[in-house]
């Protein structure tokens, strides 16, 4: 009976262990794939600002504008910085792979140690078994050498 209550007691540990381990994968992985979803759409912005003409980047349709509103002549148009935006999507694309191979680890950890969890709590499970089988032999062994 002993081993049987040390057993369950081993058993709740591990549980409660994997619980937090389990809140832990799930904290990590949302934190993860937000930060993956924002690089990968700070790229887009920036390769589509980067690809796009320079005149028509940021500035509205002087047709349109100007048929709603009187106005002042238009400033000298921003150029784009090109080498600077090669670099900029470079950086962005080793933080994207950078976050990408993080979040693969994450995953592959979590299945990990899952399948380390289900294969202890299945081997508890035999045990427990075998434990109550041994005790329930014991005791039919012992009532029948009372007799």
């Amino acid at each position: 009976q002993n081993e049987l209550a040390a057993l369950a007691k081993q058993q709740a540990k591990l549980d409660t262990i994997r619980q937090e381990e389990h809140a832990d994968f799930v904290t990590a992985k949302a934190d993860l794939e937000l930060g993956l979803s924002g690089v990968r759409k700070a790229l887009q912005v920036l390769r589509e600002y980067y690809a796009s003409d320079s005149d028509a980047a940021l500035v509205q349709g002087e047709a349109k504008f100007g048929a709603l509103m009187q106005q002042p002549a238009l400033p000298e148009k921003h150029s784009q910085a090109a080498g600077a935006g090669s670099s900029l999507i470079g950086i962005l694309e080793v933080c994207e792979s950078d976050f990408a191979t993080n979040l693969a680890k994450e995953e592959q950890e979590e299945a990990d140690a899952q399948e380390e969890y289900d294969k202890i709590t299945q081997e508890n499970k035999i045990e427990k078994t075998n434990m109550e089988q041994d005790v329930k032999y014991k005791t039919k062994e012992s009532k029948s050498l009372d007799k």
